[in-house]
């Protein structure tokens, strides 16, 4: 299936070069000139690039990239814009983009820095294991009500399942099979991510809290501890 981008400029000179050249290299593309379509666009799956103006008439591009990956949206997003100050990049760069381009630009970096992102974003849907379905799960063990079962993707509370996304799974599923000890920010990027991951951690900062709130509501027996300037362990909790 051929990747779908998302091209989020409101500039028609800017966007329809982009939408006749990535077309052309046999990429399915949409087009949207705002940043309230395009969060909603992507909300409905399927993108696999995101390529983002950053100022857009409606809410600028850095809170798109925000609200995107507040979400889940784990592919690849590239950032166009006309501020060449290094403040924007690095602000860029912390809400999540992936790379940064400043205009004007030359089409063919655009598309050698688009190819990139495709193929860790191919490699990071290949890597994730298919769920297989259980229709029974298995039996709580009284001393922990905990359990995750990382061949079914599954993590129920005392017999009852919680819903997780993928990421969210996989943080989980890491931190249980050492559970007590201390992984490093670096260790859950590169095992849960991609060991080629270069986007801002504050994914992870997002996932081990959509994480933790999910285990506290659901009542848990474990939870999920930072350790400052190191990373996170999942420990027990008294009952």
């Amino acid at each position: 299936m051929q990747p779908t981008v998302l091209i989020v400029e409101d500039d028609d000179g800017i966007a329809l070069p982009l939408v006749r050249t990535l077309g052309r290299e046999g990429y399915a593309v949409e087009r949207v000139a705002e940043g309230l379509p395009a969060v909603e666009r992507v909300a409905a799956g399927g993108v696999q690039l995101i390529v983002l103006d950053l100022g857009l008439p409606d809410i600028d591009g850095l809170e798109v990239c925000h609200r995107v990956r507040e979400a889940g949206y784990e592919d690849g997003i590239i950032i166009l814009t006309a501020r060449g100050e290094e403040l924007d990049k690095v602000v860029g760069l912390d809400v999540g983009a992936d790379d940064y381009l400043p205009k004007p630009f030359a089409l063919s970096e655009l598309l050698a820095r688009s190819r990139a992102l495709l193929r860790r974003s191919a490699r990071m849907a290949a890597a994730r294991p298919a769920a297989v379905v259980a229709t029974e799960p298995p039996p709580a063990a009284p001393a922990q009500h905990l359990r995750v079962d990382a061949r079914s993707r599954r993590a129920w509370i005392d017999g009852e399942e919680l819903a997780l996304s993928s990421k969210e799974f996989d943080l989980l599923a890491l931190l249980e099979s050492e559970r007590g000890a201390v992984l490093t920010r670096e260790t859950l990027m590169d095992r849960v991510w991609d060991e080629n991951w270069y986007g801002s951690t504050k994914t992870l900062d997002v996932t081990v809290g959509r994480l933790r709130q999910k285990l506290e509501a659901s009542g848990a027996r474990a939870r999920v501890v930072a350790v400052r300037g190191v990373g996170f362990r999942l420990e027990d909790v008294d009952a």
